[in-house]
């Protein structure tokens, strides 16, 4: 019988505190994508909004997600006038 994993990233990542940052990252990570694809901003100009390089844009819209702290995906959040909350519960397990 295989094991059942809540995402893939529990499945994938090493330890729980590894998935859980790559599940928070990659939320926001989609967030950008999602709303950078919207806005229809060139990556020069969605890059001058985010403080960042057209490079790094790049590599946000084709999802290298380990290539993003946390905390620089929070910053560009931010940057967009998106508001990051974030919610700490009790595991169930």
């Amino acid at each position: 019988m295989s094991e059942k994993f809540e995402s893939v990233w529990d499945a994938i990542e090493n330890t729980p505190q590894q998935a859980t940052s790559m599940k928070m990252r990659s939320q926001l990570l989609i967030i950008l994508q999602k709303h950078l694809k919207n806005s229809g901003l060139t990556q020069s100009k969605a890059a001058k909004l985010l403080g960042v390089t057209q490079p790094r844009i790049s590599d946000l819209m084709r999802g290298k997600i380990d290539l993003f702290s946390l905390e620089s995906l929070i910053d560009m959040v931010a940057s967009i006038g998106l508001k990051v909350e974030i919610s700490v519960e009790e595991d169930a397990a």
